[in-house]
């Protein structure tokens, strides 16, 4: 269930800007993607599927759903919103790439009854002004009966701040006036509407995630209240409230070309103090930058894997470095910081075992004759020779992770006492006994 408020099936709340159901059980998120060089960078809408809101699966293997065909023909900071009648709506920015000297009024907008197809795509014009239109939200104004659409833009105040115009249909309209304007830039505003009473404000100010609130949702009315959350330089607040607990989470990427989301904590969205998640506890879809996280039920969930569904291919993250994935580099297996490219490197179909299909095989997206081995114990990315003694050398047994039994260990099956762990961040097969041992062989099956 979706809020501690007892509500009938069919009722809705408001979680964040995005309307939840009382069937509410998992989540979707959308999101665009760069990589450092490059490789995986896509300007189209992207999405994702969670039952926990933490761990996320891409969908379409990773590859857009839809992609904008007017304006710059790409997207930036998609939004997705569950409008009233129990359809969606998606926002974006109208901007491919990075140019942030390019300005457009406008912003891209599809309809959806099931995000599994998108009608009624345009563009819609939001004001006059010779700026831009930045990440683009959406909330209900049941005060109005109207949407608020909430995007940041340079005003005559000569400083980013966040304007609103009102809505009935995405269609059309109101004239653009401001939401926020604390008297410094602020950019990428997020909204928590209805709690207790309360509506709550994210946004970005000097590269750090600040809340503002308001007992109304009138422009002008919101006033600054919360410690300020960051990790190195950081944008792009998402607020997401637990379905099955009193937890909220707030989502940042990190300010670069190539973001690193990272996550935050509270049980009171009024103290305004978080406390920053492992980073073992979430994973973020490969290559996602600036995301949307909207409440889903089961129902769609399973739909939505049904249309696009699951990836060919996991990612291993490690236990202790739980910022480093495996990976091969010069055809050597090791273990390397988030984001990298190629990316493909790090994505592995699990196969049956070569020497044995109760076990599993590591099997190179990239390199697809090629497969993880051990040779004088170390790993290494080699062609199949066919032989046995390369099967067996690339065969693996999974076991409950040795620091971490929900976690996953691999125990090699030629040499039985050792399983497979990162020395120097180098993949390897070694006997295990010490703690330090086990959380250097213990790894996160993922996306």
């Amino acid at each position: 269930m979706a809020a501690t408020v007892p509500l009938a099936l069919t009722g809705t709340l408001t979680i964040g800007a995005r309307n939840a159901s009382a069937a509410d059980s998992a989540y979707v998120m959308g999101y665009f993607t760069e990589s450092p060089s490059g490789t995986g960078t896509d300007y189209g809408l992207h999405l994702a599927v969670s039952t926990d809101s933490l761990q996320w699966m891409p969908l379409n293997q990773n590859n857009p759903v839809v992609t904008p065909t007017a304006g710059t023909g790409g997207l930036r900071d998609p939004f997705i919103l569950r409008k009233q009648d129990g359809t969606f709506v998606v926002l974006a920015t109208d901007l491919k790439g990075t140019d942030w000297s390019l300005q457009s009024q406008y912003i891209h907008v599809w309809n959806s009854t099931d995000l599994r197809t998108f009608t009624n795509y345009h563009r819609l014009k939001l004001h006059d002004m010779a700026t831009h239109s930045w990440a683009p939200e959406a909330f209900w104004d049941a005060s109005r009966s109207q949407y608020g659409i909430i995007y940041s833009a340079v005003n005559d105040s000569g400083h980013n701040v966040i304007m609103v115009n009102y809505t009935t249909d995405f269609v059309t309209a109101s004239a653009a006036q401001v939401f926020f304007d604390p008297g410094y830039d602020v950019i990428d505003g997020d909204l928590a509407v209805g709690v207790n009473g309360v509506n709550y404000l994210y946004f970005k100010r000097n590269q750090t995630l600040v809340g503002a609130r308001s007992t109304s949702l009138d422009p002008g009315s919101f006033t600054v209240f919360s410690t300020p959350v960051s990790h190195g330089g950081t944008e792009a607040p998402i607020l997401v409230k637990s379905q099955t607990s009193s937890t909220w989470y707030l989502w940042g990427d990190t300010y670069t070309p190539n973001g690193v989301f990272y996550a935050w904590e509270t049980t009171d969205l009024a103290a305004g103090t978080w406390t920053a998640l492992d980073q073992r506890t979430y994973t973020q879809p490969v290559n996602s930058k600036h995301g949307t996280i909207q409440p889903i039920t089961t129902t769609q969930y399973n739909d939505l894997v049904a249309k696009w569904g699951a990836p060919a291919w996991n990612r291993l993250k490690s236990f202790n470095y739980p910022d480093r994935y495996v990976r091969h580099s010069s055809f050597f297996g090791r273990i390397d910081q988030y984001p990298f490219d190629p990316y493909t490197d790090s994505q592995w179909k699990l196969v049956p075992g070569l020497a044995d299909s109760s076990g599993v095989s590591f099997q190179s997206v990239n390199y697809l004759t090629r497969y993880l081995r051990h040779y004088s114990y170390q790993l290494q990315l080699d062609v199949n020779d066919g032989s046995t003694a390369f099967s067996q050398d690339a065969t693996f047994y999974k076991v409950p992770g040795l620091a971490d039994s929900s976690w996953t260990s691999f125990r090699s099956y030629n040499f039985p006492t050792r399983y497979i762990r990162h020395s120097n961040y180098v993949l390897r097969i070694d006997p295990i006994s010490t703690a330090s041992e086990k959380a250097d062989a213990t790894f996160s099956i993922s996306y």
